[in-house]
């Protein structure tokens, strides 16, 4: 197996670019898109756990657009063969001081293009500099 083939990295990241532009614009039906459409598809958010496609979904048509800017740190992608890859990144939000944000995300190559099967996001106190 080849680990970061370069032009399969380059798909990863244009679909990790594409879904961070949604999540900042909360454009839910594009972050709903990103999502495989499956009832196996998991996301363990900040505060909430949500178990399939439809639930991630709700999750989003429910949540407030204010407050998602942030920017993001130490981004990692890595691509194993061509069909799945691992995005990791931190992220600071203003609207949150004094914490810091993480963020995992695993992609598989589907029939219908790059998406996302599992994520987990979570937050922790910033650590001391």
């Amino acid at each position: 197996m080849q680990i970061d083939i370069p032009e399969i990295v380059a798909e990863v990241e244009a679909q990790f670019e594409r879904y961070e532009r949604a999540l900042l614009a909360n454009d839910v039906d594009e972050l709903t898109a990103l999502f495989a459409d499956d009832p196996r598809t998991i996301r363990y958010g900040a505060g909430e756990i949500l178990y399939s496609a439809a639930e991630i979904h709700a999750f989003r048509a429910g949540r407030s657009a204010a407050g998602l800017s942030r920017t993001l740190s130490r981004t990692v992608i890595t691509t194993y063969g061509r069909d799945f890859a691992v995005a990791s990144t931190l992220f600071d939000r203003p609207s949150i001081p004094g914490k810091i944000g993480r963020q995992m995300q695993t992609w598989v190559r589907l029939p219908d293009g790059w998406r996302i099967v599992a994520a987990h996001v979570s937050m922790m106190d910033t650590p001391a500099a």
